[in-house]
């Protein structure tokens, strides 16, 4: 089962993460798929940017959204 879920990257006590698509069974910050988008929970403004259409076609497909993911997605599709 293909998941849309954050991927971890940064300095410690800095996070930065990368929105993929990744396999349910490999770890949170292991193989993934494809890049979907980014979310930095440092910034004041755009925290994330997400490639909606690859999203929809993951969707589409069959892929499950975390819930920080799915709330993100939401966000952006009420402004599309």
């Amino acid at each position: 089962m293909v998941k849309l879920r954050l991927r971890r990257i940064g300095a410690h006590k800095r996070p930065f993460y990368k929105i993929v698509a990744a396999d349910s069974r490999s770890p949170r910050d292991g193989r993934f798929i494809e890049i979907l988008g980014f979310y930095d929970p440092f910034l004041e403004k755009d925290k994330f940017k997400i490639d909606f259409e690859k999203a929809k076609k993951w969707l589409a497909n069959g892929a499950q959204p975390t819930k920080i993911v799915k709330d993100m997605l939401n966000k952006i599709s009420k402004d599309v």
